[in-house]
C-alpha cells in the first residue's frame, strides 16, 4: 500500500501498479453503505427480490407489446423499480387524483392496486377507438363505455402479468373495481406490507408513472421457488436447514467405568451397560436425544424404528 498526499487537506490511500515501467496509483474503492430504516424492516430476501424483478421486467415487454396492439402506436415500458412499502407510504405518494384499478387477489380481504394517470388511461381509451393522439381528455371519472373498454385491456395485462409472476403470486388476479383517490381507496390497512413495482410506460412523447401493488400475504408460499416472506420466517428457517447434514446415531444408556477398568481391558472382557432389556434406544443428533428406537431391519442392514419423540423446550 502506499500512502499519497497530493494536497494538503486531502489523503489518497491506493496501490502501486507498475504499468510499463512507470508508477500508477489506483484509488481504493469506496464501499456503498446502504441504509437500514428499522420502521421499515426487509420483508422479502434479495433473492426473492431479484426473482420478482426478473418477472416484472418480462411482463413489462409484454405490456409494451399489448399496449401497442391495442392503442395502434409505439409502446415502451421500463421498469424503474421493485421495493417492499406499507401500504400508507405508498398511498400518501400518490398523486391526489389518479385511476386506482382495484385488483382480487385470491381470497384474500386486501386488494391489489394498479395505479395510473386519468388523463393517461383516457389517452388510452381514446386511441383504442381511434381517436387523435394530440387531442387530451379532460381529467374526470371514467363514463361505463370507457371503463369497459380499459377494462378488457387491463384484463389482458392481467393475464400477462400473471404469467410473467407465475407461482409467485398465490392466486389468480381480477378486477373489483375502479377508484379515483388513494385515500378512499383503502386497498389494505395502512400499515400492511405491499409489493410496489414502479414503471414508465411511453406512447409516443407521453410518459406515463405506472405503479402495481400486491400484498405481500397475496405472494407466492414461502417454501416454493423464489418467494421467502417476513410473516412465515420459521418456515424458511426450515427450507435453509433442511439439506444441512447431520450425524445420526442409535445409543445406549453409558456406563460409568474408571480409568482403570479401561487400562486392564483386554479381549473376551464383558462390560455390563444399564440398558435395560425393554427400554427403547435414544436416537440422538449431534448428541442431543431426538427419540427413542428399537432396533429393526431393512433388508440386509439394520435399522430403527423410531417409537416415541423426545419433548424439545
Amino acid at each position: 500500500m502506499q500512502l499519497t498526499v497530493p494536497e494538503p487537506e486531502s489523503i489518497v490511500l491506493g496501490m502501486t501498479v507498475q504499468v510499463s515501467g512507470d508508477t500508477a496509483v489506483r484509488p481504493a474503492a469506496t464501499p456503498t453503505l446502504e441504509v437500514y430504516d428499522f420502521q421499515r424492516p426487509t420483508t422479502l430476501g434479495r433473492e426473492s427480490l431479484r426473482a420478482l424483478g426478473l418477472a416484472f421486467e418480462n411482463f413489462s415487454r409484454q405490456w409494451a407489446t399489448q399496449l401497442t396492439a391495442m392503442t395502434h402506436a409505439v409502446a415502451h415500458v421500463e421498469l424503474e423499480s421493485v421495493e417492499v412499502e406499507r401500504y400508507g407510504e405508498y398511498a400518501d405518494a400518490l398523486p391526489e387524483q389518479t385511476a386506482l384499478v382495484l385488483l382480487k387477489v385470491a381470497d384474500l380481504a386486501s386488494r391489489a392496486v394498479l395505479q395510473v394517470d386519468q388523463d393517461i388511461a383516457l389517452g388510452w381509451v381514446g386511441r383504442m377507438l381511434g381517436g387523435n393522439a394530440s387531442l387530451q381528455a379532460p381529467s374526470r371519472a371514467f363514463t361505463p363505455i370507457e371503463s369497459a373498454i380499459l377494462g378488457r385491456l387491463i384484463g389482458y395485462l392481467l393475464e400477462d402479468l400473471a404469467y410473467s409472476l407465475g407461482p409467485l403470486i398465490d392466486g389468480p388476479l381480477s378486477i373489483d373495481n375502479i377508484q379515483y383517490s388513494a385515500q378512499m381507496a383503502q386497498a389494505a390497512h395502512t400499515g400492511e406490507f405491499v409489493l410496489v413495482a414502479r414503471f414508465a410506460v411511453a406512447i409516443g412523447e407521453t410518459i406515463a408513472p405506472t405503479t402495481i401493488a400486491i400484498p405481500l400475504d397475496g405472494l407466492g408460499d414461502p417454501d416454493g421457488p423464489a418467494i421467502s416472506k417476513a410473516s412465515a420466517g420459521s418456515n424458511r428457517t426450515k427450507v435453509q436447514l433442511a439439506p444441512v447434514p447431520v450425524s445420526l446415531s442409535l445409543q445406549l444408556l453409558p456406563a460409568t467405568v474408571g480409568p482403570a477398568d479401561i487400562l486392564g481391558l483386554a479381549e473376551g472382557d464383558l462390560i455390563r451397560l444399564p440398558h435395560p432389556q425393554h427400554r427403547p434406544l435414544d436416537v440422538a443428533v449431534d448428541g442431543v436425544t431426538v427419540a427413542g428406537a428399537a432396533v429393526g431391519a431393512n433388508g440386509s442392514r439394520l435399522a430403527c424404528v423410531v417409537v416415541s419423540l423426545e419433548e424439545q423446550s
